[in-house]
């Protein structure tokens, strides 16, 4: 039980690299954490439950309808991984030497999988996903069930998306308002615009991330015609843009504290700054031809992604340790944007 809970909590902090015959061993919760890439999760579970501290901070804070709203979520973004797979794939973007098949096993090029396989994880996670969505619906009425569309078809149109410079956008969306302030109206039934802000300054931080990792494949994608934001911006002007997305996020908890948005104990976001330096320094510069000495072997090809996604957890982290501290230093943020 001990390995098993360990193999878990490695896919859960990295994309493991793994040959056919160790996938055979794993248990099925292993195999659904590994082929879903749930290293990623981490980015959903902050946004909801920035959304859900929220609803603590204004009194209104649900156990149930926070662990069901974070739990659908999830299941949502893990089943958008097992479909932008499967997408990718048939249209033979995912060969052996492309970027996604070299920093962590794409299911059905490294024959983890088959077709078959990717779909059925992919639509039993939709469907459970599904199931809690209609429950909230149920519980918070119809504009659950629209908040719920909208993500649906912003998650199943990303593999597209993201191939005419649109999934960067997107992703602002996604895990800025839809999810924080989508969680937020679930737990309390109430929209804030002020909760909505809030999710738009952390989600500078996943949009960082995939500006991170379209510009480590941006070689690979210019050869493939796919113009994500980077192709579309250009190199150089990306990694500026990735740089501004990064500092812009301390800069919007700086004003959204000044405005009495955010209780002051946010600011122990600055904590974070040792990655973002890094993170500047790295996009600053030119990857390197291999991996330097001391950086993780199982993170290589990743550069600029693996520096903005340190950077991302930790500012994430400490952004919910900030609330948090507000919620038991009674730090009270006023609702009068509520509506």
């Amino acid at each position: 039980m001990l390995k098993t809970f360990s193999l878990w909590w490695k896919a859960l902090n990295v994309i493991p690299r793994i040959t056919k015959e160790e996938w055979e061993r794993y248990d099925p919760i292993t195999r659904w954490l590994v082929a879903g890439r749930s290293a990623v999760l981490v980015m959903t579970f902050t946004s909801a439950t920035i959304g859900g501290l929220f609803a603590a901070l204004h009194g209104r804070f649900s156990w149930s309808l926070y662990l069901l709203t974070t739990l659908g979520l999830i299941l949502a973004h893990a089943a958008s991984n097992f479909f932008n797979d499967l997408f990718d794939y048939k249209l033979g973007l995912d060969e052996e030497n492309y970027f996604r098949a070299k920093y962590g096993p794409q299911p059905l090029v490294a024959g983890l999988l088959d077709e078959r396989g990717v779909l059925k994880y992919g639509l039993i996670t939709m469907l459970l996903a599904a199931a809690v969505g209609l429950y909230l619906t149920y519980v918070r009425g119809w504009v659950v069930a629209l908040l719920a569309l909208i993500g649906f078809v912003s998650i199943m149109g990303y593999s597209f998306s993201k191939r005419v410079g649109l999934g960067e956008p997107l992703v602002v969306l996604v895990w800025g308002p839809l999810m924080v302030a989508g969680t937020y109206y679930v737990i309390t039934g109430q929209w804030s615009w002020d909760v909505f802000y809030a999710g738009l300054v952390y989600a500078l931080g996943p949009t960082s991330v995939l500006f991170g990792k379209h510009i480590d494949k941006y070689e690979d994608d210019l050869a493939r015609g796919i113009k994500t934001l980077p192709i579309v911006l250009g190199k150089e002007m990306a990694k500026n843009v990735a740089k501004v997305l990064m500092i812009g996020m301390y800069v919007g908890v700086l004003l959204l504290v000044f405005l009495r948005v955010l209780p002051f104990t946010t600011l122990v976001v600055i904590l974070a700054v040792d990655k973002l330096s890094l993170a500047v320094r790295a996009f600053s510069s030119e990857k390197p031809k291999s991996p330097p000495r001391g950086y993780p072997p199982e993170a290589w090809p990743m550069w600029y992604v693996a520096f903005a996604f340190v950077h991302n957890r930790k500012f994430g982290l400490l952004f919910l340790l900030g609330l948090l501290l507000g919620l038991l230093l009674n730090a009270h943020i006023p609702t009068s944007s509520s509506v």
